[in-house]
């Protein structure tokens, strides 16, 4: 009978202290951090959801003072063409951090497996199996906001040409009411996608790595196995629900921590040298908006990149747990994880004695 939900986390957890802390590397420490980072694990397992209001002492007028004279000054045109340089460049930004991703998924699948991780030789050599994942994502990025936009603007439209939204007191019953169903149905609709998402990064995407087959394959043969245990695939959903929000709450009480050693003296440090900007003369423009947010983006990179270090055991956890669970139902990952042992060598036939001496001829 394959391995329950329940009984692989002590699996996983076996294999994550092994890889992690036996040896500890601090070398493949950080390989798995920036793996994990730009796979997207760290939104998967477990959340990072940081504190990021902090009410300083200041005076009143302060901030008006600061900004209030300058950000006049700017010329309409450049601060347009900078929205629109930001917004193509997040665009573009956006699509090669996707497929950036979908290569690191199977360069972090196949680090959990061979507990080494590689970032060279991985990024060579699963070139294939990435390109076909992110034309996947595509296709999801796309159902996922063409959907959204259906169920909302649908009835958005339609509250709208009756009227409802002219008047909405007297049609308040009616708003609350397909309101309330409007949301559960979205919510419905987000957490299907949610589930289609990681049932595919964990399930799909190792049948992609072994087998070289495309992710609408992988889902076929997906499919197959959760019709044949679907109580098996629906325990391991839920309790992946449940690891998850325990990792959260840890991964977030040590972000906390991080947040208060690090981020508080890098504000302090950013007010600092704003107001030295301004005393020496220096204004917004668009020259100084932009070293403004190119210097926050690397600052906030940086930051993610200190969360993800300490995120590590759940980086590889979450892989594993989902390896040691789809192993007992996937032969060739099973293979894959459980090598076959090589056959010692034959021993080498004894020796022959060595042959007495010959007798000494007499005479």
């Amino acid at each position: 009978m394959p391995i329950s939900a329940v009984d692989t986390i002590s699996l996983a957890f076996q294999h994550t202290r092994r890889q992690i802390l036996q040896p500890f590397r601090f070398g493949q420490w950080t390989r798995l951090a920036l793996v994990g980072f730009l796979a997207g694990e760290l939104g998967s397992g477990s959340g990072c959801n940081a504190p990021s209001n902090f009410n300083f002492p200041q005076q009143p007028g302060a901030t008006r003072h600061l900004l209030g004279p300058t950000l006049p000054n700017i010329d309409p045109a450049l601060l347009a063409v900078l929205i629109v340089v930001l917004v193509v460049a997040g665009l573009v930004l956006g699509i090669v951090l996707m497929y950036v991703s979908s290569v690191m998924r199977f360069i972090l699948f196949d680090s959990v497996l061979a507990k080494e991780c590689h970032i060279r030789a991985g990024w060579r050599r699963r070139q294939d199996p990435g390109m076909r994942y992110f034309l996947w994502k595509l296709l999801y990025t796309a159902v996922t906001i063409g959907g959204a936009v259906v169920l909302v603007g649908i009835p958005a439209g339609f509250a709208f040409a009756v009227g409802w939204l002219k008047e909405p007191r007297q049609h308040m019953a009616v708003l609350i009411l397909g309101g309330i169903l409007l949301f559960f149905v979205v919510m419905i609709f987000f957490v299907a996608l949610g589930v289609i998402y990681v049932l595919t990064k964990d399930f799909v995407v190792p049948q992609m790595a072994l087998e070289n087959i495309g992710a609408m394959e992988g889902w076929r043969r997906l499919w197959a196995m959760m019709q044949a245990e679907k109580a098996g695939y629906a325990g391991y959903v839920g309790m992946k629900i449940v690891l998850a929000i325990g990792a959260s709450i840890i991964v977030g009480i040590a972000t906390l921590i991080l947040v208060l050693i690090i981020a508080i003296p890098t504000a302090g440090l950013g007010i600092v040298a704003v107001l030295t900007g301004r005393t020496a003369g220096l204004t917004w423009n668009l020259y100084t908006i932009t070293m403004a947010v190119v210097v926050g983006c690397i600052l906030f990179a940086i930051f993610l990149y200190l969360i993800a270090l300490i995120s590590v055991p759940v980086i590889v956890f979450f892989p594993a747990y989902s390896i040691y669970f789809f192993a007992a139902r996937y032969p060739a990952l099973s293979s894959a994880l459980y090598p076959p042992q090589s056959p010692p060598p034959s021993p080498l036939p004894p020796e022959a004695p060595p042959l007495p001496p010959a007798p000494v001829p007499i005479g």
